[in-house]
């Protein structure tokens, strides 16, 4: 039996998962969501694992391996560390296995990756730095209107005619939201337009690493929005060569703690068989 965590230190929020993996059976023993606020991600990576462990009733020592994924690779008590592309994949299939493609949309970029049945990533593309399609655009414009980050997405499928943002810039969307609202569209627009335009930048790297069938699964911040979700499904629909059915899980902003907690469980056991297991820091 393994008892193995999984810290993902997002620039949003940190999340913590522990795991039991006894026999090739995996047990989900407890999780946590810290929002960072402006706070310092590391100590909030101890406070989560702390709850996680206070919740799953462990000891520090009872934990085999702590996996870091994420900006989580200064946590001074992780064991090891694992890209982060690479533990939403796992996650991913962890939560939905028939996903082949995972959408990552995160607070400071959107991300698309191919995986195999394994959680193995196959290729992966994500948006540029500067790019409106992210978590951190969305939650200023949200600001900027008075809207709560948790409506945003129900206000979304409100819209009758929304009105989509075409520059690339976030800084220059921001201008272009400004006129729209001088010019009277309504927030439900608004929020639908740059939906819209964030699920088609995301369904071009879907399409730019060849998936094209099949499930994919959502992950990272933005997963549960589901104005986002439905402008996905409204982009792919109307692509032709896209085959896509889009999914989302109520723990898919998990996806990376587990990701990690999995790999690492993985790692954890691959090297007690060698008679290599390290010291945690």
């Amino acid at each position: 039996m393994t008892i193995a965590a999984g810290i993902d230190v997002g620039t949003g929020a940190v999340k913590a998962a522990i795991f039991r993996v006894e026999d090739g059976t995996t047990a989900w023993l407890s999780r946590a969501t810290l929002r960072i606020r402006q706070r310092d991600p590391m100590k909030l990576a101890r406070a989560a694992f702390d709850q996680t462990l206070a919740d799953a009733g462990l000891g520090e020592q009872g934990v085999d391996y702590i996996a870091t994924t994420g900006e989580g690779e200064g946590v001074p008590f992780h064991t090891g560390h694992f890209y982060s592309m690479t533990t939403h994949a796992r996650g991913a299939i962890y939560l939905e296995p028939e996903a082949r493609g995972v959408l990552d949309v995160g607070a400071l970029h959107g991300r698309a990756i191919s995986t195999d049945a394994r959680g193995k990533v196959l290729s992966y593309k994500m948006t540029s730095q500067c790019a409106s399609g992210s978590g951190q655009f969305l939650e200023n414009i949200a600001r900027y209107l008075g809207i709560a980050q948790d409506e945003i997405g129900s206000l979304s499928l409100q819209a009758d005619n929304p009105e989509v943002v075409s520059s690339i810039c976030a800084v220059l969307a921001e201008t272009d939201v400004i006129n729209m609202v001088s010019r009277g569209i309504t927030a439900a627009n608004i929020l639908k337009g740059i939906h819209l335009s964030m699920a088609g930048r995301l369904s071009k790297l879907l399409k730019s690493i060849g998936v094209t069938r099949g499930v994919v699964m959502t992950t990272g911040g933005l997963a549960l929005d589901r104005g986002l979700v439905a402008a996905l499904e409204e982009d792919l629909g109307k692509m032709k060569d896209m085959k896509v059915s889009v999914r989302s899980h109520p723990d898919s902003i998990y996806a990376g703690a587990i990701g990690a907690a999995l790999w690492g469980a993985f790692r954890h056991d691959k090297l007690a068989a060698l008679g290599r297991l390290p010291t945690a820091a």
